[in-house]
C-alpha cells in the first residue's frame, strides 16, 4: 500500500536537491578524477613499460577495480540505508570518498616504492569504489522521496547532474593545471593537486549535508513496519527474491547510458592523445565544454519525462546513442577541435536522455522497504559489465584492429540491450512512492 505524503515547500525541496548535488558533485569529482588521471598519467607513474597503450590498459584495469567495488557498496549501504535512513549513509559514504582521494594525491609513484605503488593505488580505487556504490542510491531516493510525484522526474534529475559537474569540475582542474604547467612539472608533482583539493571540497559538502532531514517517505514506512512488527529479511534477499525483474531492468537500461558515458569522457583522452597524437588539452577542453552542456541538458530530459513519461525519453536516449557512435569517432578523426567538441557534446546530449530520467525511473521499481537495495544493485551492479569495461574494450579494440569503427559497433550493440531492456519495462511516471 503507498503511503502519500505531501509535496514539501519549494525552499524545502530546493535545498534537498542542493544538499544531495552538492554532495554528489564532490564524489563524482573524485572518481572521474581518478579516470583522467588514469588516461594521462597513471599510465608513466604507476604502470611504466614500452608500449604506452599497455600502460593504459593496465591503469584502466585499476579504474575498472573501482567499478567492482560499487555493486558491494550498494548492497552494503542499501541494507543499512533501507534500515536505518537515507541521510547517514550518505555522510559516510562522503567521508570515505574524499578521504581515500586526498591519499592518492599523497602516493609515491612507482619510481619511488616499486610495485607497492601500483598496489596501495588499486587498494584506494576499491575504496573509492565502495564509497560511490552507496552514494548514488541514497544521493538519488532521498531527492525522489521528498519531491512531488508530477515532477519527480525533474528533481530527481539534479543529483544526475551532479556527475557532469563532477567531471566538469575534475576536468577543469586537470586542464588549467596541464596549461600553466610544463609537462614535467605536471608529472613530477602538478597530477596531485586535484587530488589534495578534495579535502577541502569534502568539508564543504560535509557542512551541507549534515542539514538535509531525512525522507519522510522512509520514516513512515519504518514506523509503519515499527508499529506491525513484522520480522523482515534483509532488503537484498528481498530484491532477490521479489523484484529480480527490475533488477534486470536496470541493469539493461543502464548498460548504454554507462558505457556511452565513458567511452565520451575517458576513452575520448586516449583515442585524441594516442592514435591521432594530439596535445592532451584538446581532448580535456572538449570534455570541459561538452560536459558543461551536459550539466544543463540533464534537468531538462527530467522534466519531459514528466510530461511524456520515462520510458519515451530513455528510449530516444538508447537509440539515439547508438547510431552517434559511428558519427562520433567521425568528428574526432577530423582533428578539430569545434568538431572534436560537437562529437562529444551531442554524444553526452544523448546520454542525458538516459540520465535525466534514470533517477527517478529506478526509484519507481521498488518499494521504500528496499528501495536502497534495489536501486543501487541494479545501477551497481551494471557498471561491473558497462562502465568499468568500456575504455579496456575500446582500448583493446583499438589496439587490435587500429580503427575506431569495431568501438562504435561495441556502443551500438549495447545501445541495443537498452533499447531492449527499456522496451520491456513498465512506465512508471507519476507512481507514488511507499
Amino acid at each position: 500500500m503507498s503511503v502519500p505524503t505531501a509535496a514539501p515547500a519549494r525552499s524545502s525541496i530546493t535545498r534537498i536537491v542542493g544538499a544531495s548535488m552538492i554532495g554528489t558533485t564532490i564524489e563524482w569529482y573524485d572518481f572521474f578524477l581518478y579516470g583522467s588521471a588514469a588516461a594521462l598519467v597513471f599510465n608513466t607513474l604507476f604502470f611504466p613499460t614500452s608500449d604506452p597503450l599497455t600502460g593504459t590498459l593496465l591503469a584502466f584495469v585499476t579504474y575498472a577495480i573501482g567499478f567492482v567495488a560499487r555493486p558491494l557498496g550498494g548492497i552494503v549501504f542499501g541494507h543499512f540505508g533501507d534500515r536505518l535512513g537515507r541521510k547517514k549513509l550518505l555522510v559516510i559514504s562522503l567521508l570515505m570518498m574524499g578521504g581515500a582521494t586526498f591519499l592518492i594525491g599523497l602516493l609515491p609513484t612507482y619510481a619511488t616504492i616499486g610495485a607497492a605503488a601500483p598496489l596501495l593505488l588499486t587498494l584506494l580505487r576499491l575504496v573509492q569504489g565502495f564509497a560511490l556504490g552507496g552514494e548514488w542510491g541514497g544521493a538519488v531516493l532521498i531527492v525522489s522521496e521528498h519531491g512531488d510525484p508530477k515532477r519527480r522526474g525533474y528533481w530527481a534529475s539534479w543529483p544526475q547532474a551532479g556527475v557532469p559537474a563532477g567531471n566538469l569540475l575534475a576536468t577543469a582542474v586537470l586542464a588549467v593545471l596541464a596549461a600553466v604547467q610544463p609537462e614535467a612539472d605536471f608529472l613530477e608533482w602538478g597530477w596531485r593537486i586535484p587530488f589534495l583539493l578534495s579535502g577541502a571540497l569534502v568539508a564543504v559538502g560535509l557542512w551541507i549535508r549534515l542539514a538535509v532531514a531525512e525522507s519522510p517517505v522512509f520514516l513512515a514506512a519504518q514506523a509503519k513496519a515499527e508499529q506491525t512488527g513484522e520480522r523482515e529479511a534483509p532488503p537484498i534477499v528481498r530484491v532477490l527474491r521479489e523484484h529480480r525483474r527490475e533488477v534486470l531492468v536496470a541493469m539493461g537500461a543502464r548498460f548504454a547510458e554507462n558505457v556511452c558515458y565513458y567511452i565520451l569522457t575517458a576513452f575520448i583522452l586516449v583515442y585524441l592523445t594516442g592514435p591521432l597524437g594530439l596535445p592532451k588539452s584538446t581532448g580535456l577542453n572538449a570534455v570541459l565544454i561538452a560536459s558543461a552542456i551536459h550539466f544543463v541538458s540533464i534537468p531538462l530530459w527530467g522534466a519531459l519525462s514528466d510530461r511524456l513519461g520515462r520510458k519515451p525519453v530513455y528510449l530516444f536516449g538508447a537509440i539515439g546513442t547508438g547510431l552517434w557512435g559511428f558519427a562520433f569517432f567521425a568528428l574526432l578523426d577530423t582533428k578539430s577541435f569545434w568538431l572534436i567538441t560537437l562529437g562529444t557534446t551531442v554524444g553526452l546530449i544523448l546520454h542525458g536522455a538516459m540520465y535525466g530520467p534514470q533517477a527517478a525511473f529506478f526509484s519507481e521499481l521498488f518499494g521504500t522497504r528496499v528501495r536502497y537495495s534495489g536501486a543501487s544493485v541494479g545501477y551497481q551492479l551494471a557498471s561491473i559489465f558497462a562502465g568499468a569495461l568500456a575504455p579496456l574494450i575500446a582500448t583493446a579494440l583499438l589496439q587490435q584492429f587500429g580503427s575506431s569503427f569495431p568501438i562504435s559497433v561495441y556502443l551500438f550493440l549495447a545501445a541495443v540491450l537498452t533499447t531492449g531492456a527499456v522496451l520491456l519495462s513498465r512506465e512508471t511516471r507519476g507512481e507514488q512512492l511507499g
